[in-house]
């Protein structure tokens, strides 16, 4: 509590914004940031209610999931130099209506598309939201404390994700599922309307948008996930064309970053090794975390029989582990190296993963609770310093484009996870345990890739 209230100490010379307007604007920013992160975990308990109340396939309903993480990944460089050119205020208060206005539409759908394009909705919303957080404390903390700031920006992202699956258990015994995004919308109405009022005006960007490079980086990134969505439902020609236009269009994003006068990606950023090599390793390991962390509350359900509140409360010890070892794990890797951290917490998640794929054979609730801590501690572990690793590999002057590529990278895997379990649903006829062995191998993966960089460090 101390670490917060240094926060709001005024100090003579403090650039950002005066002591009560920074109160007001932090608020904005951690509620945005905490519907973006709470509605993943809520919609993941509520999937096996949805597809019981609009008797939609299993394999099929992880698409209201995945869809907001589709559309999230697929925008969030494009909502990046958004912000950059029309304002972070402007764009981060448009994002919150966005989202709002999904969340609406997703309350009062009656079909499995029309929920879908709520989501979508929600989805451009998530991006702007999480794109611009953290560009936003820039503005409203004082240099001497932005370090402080952007670590409470993981304890809120952490917060979100110990809470989301509590929150939609406690709504689903209390209410229908509909409730979830009645109160995600009207939060977000009321968030808009602050934002509007009390986030700091900025002097606009004189420099140009990438237009190209943006629609490329949706192309690349939803094409590869929408084949992905493709082979869940069997159709393995579909999947194979879009794979090949997915990279057509990265090969196109690439030579667009390379010549564009103002590129959303500049390509220096991945001379340097270290930022290359732990941007790889989020990729897998985020992948890992998306698979297991939607599969773990579908097998409570739909193979244990617990309720939405039950499944809750037994995943629960996952993101509360991942609540105290993140800053454990992230005061270390000031003093220790970062990449050592992240290695060491991703063979503990492996461990836990592992653990959960083959206790569940077992069918008994309990015994999950074990390898869920491990995997909480494990992860909080890892992406602590391998998230220090990124920003601090970055140079200053890129700084802003490394956050966005660690964003990109970070909602990319979770997406490309939650399209995993639907792809094990589907060709291992149901069974969630696959999922939960798919996790474990991509968690593996990124394992031997963490490690590789250690060789490589030593070298």
């Amino acid at each position: 509590m101390s670490v917060i209230r240094n926060l709001f100490k005024a100090m003579p010379g403090d650039d950002g914004l005066p002591v009560k307007l920074r109160r007001k604007a932090t608020l904005i920013v951690v509620l945005g940031t905490l519907m973006a992160v709470l509605d993943l975990g809520a919609i993941n308990i509520a999937l096996v209610r949805l597809s019981s109340d609009l008797e939609i396939p299993a394999s099929q309903i992880i698409w209201v999931a995945t869809t907001y993480q589709l559309v999230c990944a697929a925008t969030l460089l494009t909502f990046s130099g958004l912000g950059r050119r029309w304002g972070h205020r402007w764009v981060f208060s448009l994002g919150l209506l966005c989202f709002a206005l999904g969340a609406w539409v997703a309350a009062l759908s009656q079909s499995l598309w029309l929920l879908l394009l709520g989501r979508a909705f929600q989805g451009l919303g998530g991006a702007a939201i999480l794109s611009l957080g953290p560009s936003l404390y820039r503005s409203i903390f004082p240099k001497r404390i932005l370090g402080r700031a952007i670590g409470l920006n993981a304890l809120v992202v952490a917060l979100g994700l110990a809470s989301g699956p509590l929150i939609g258990g406690v709504i689903l015994a209390l209410a229908s599922w509909q409730w979830i995004f009645v109160l995600n919308g009207a939060a977000g109405l009321t968030t808009a309307y602050m934002a509007w009022t009390y986030l700091p005006k900025e002097s606009l960007s004189q420099r140009g948008f990438d237009g190209w490079g943006a629609l490329l980086s949706v192309a690349m990134m939803g094409g590869f996930i929408f084949a992905m969505e493709r082979l869940g439902m069997g159709s393995n020609r579909w999947s194979a064309v879009l794979v090949f236009f997915s990279c057509i269009a990265m090969l196109l994003f690439i030579w667009r970053q390379r010549y564009a006068s103002t590129p959303l990606v500049p390509l220096s950023l991945f001379a340097h090794s270290r930022f290359a090599s732990a941007t790889i390793v989020t990729t897998f390991a985020f992948t890992g975390q998306g698979a297991a962390f939607v599969a773990l509350p579908i097998f409570y359900q739909s193979v244990l029989g617990a309720s939405p509140l039950m499944a809750a409360v037994l995943f629960s010890p996952w993101p509360l582990a991942l609540m105290l070892s993140g800053p454990w794990a992230g005061r270390l890797a000031d003093k220790h190296d970062p990449a050592k951290l992240a290695a060491i917490g991703l063979t503990v998640f492996l461990l836990g993963v592992v653990g959960m794929a083959w206790l569940s054979s077992f069918h008994s609730q309990w015994l999950l609770l074990l390898p869920s801590l491990l995997c909480g501690l494990g992860y909080g572990f890892f992406q602590a310093p391998n998230n220090r690793e990124i920003m601090g590999s970055a140079p200053v002057e890129l700084s802003a484009s490394a956050s966005g590529v660690l964003a990109s990278v970070r909602t990319f895997g979770q997406c490309l996870g939650t399209a995993m379990v639907a792809i094990a649903l589907v060709y291992a006829g149901g069974a969630v345990q696959a999922a939960l062995w798919c996790a474990s191998g991509i968690t593996a993966i990124a394992l031997m890739c963490s490690l590789t960089r250690l060789v490589q460090l030593r070298g």
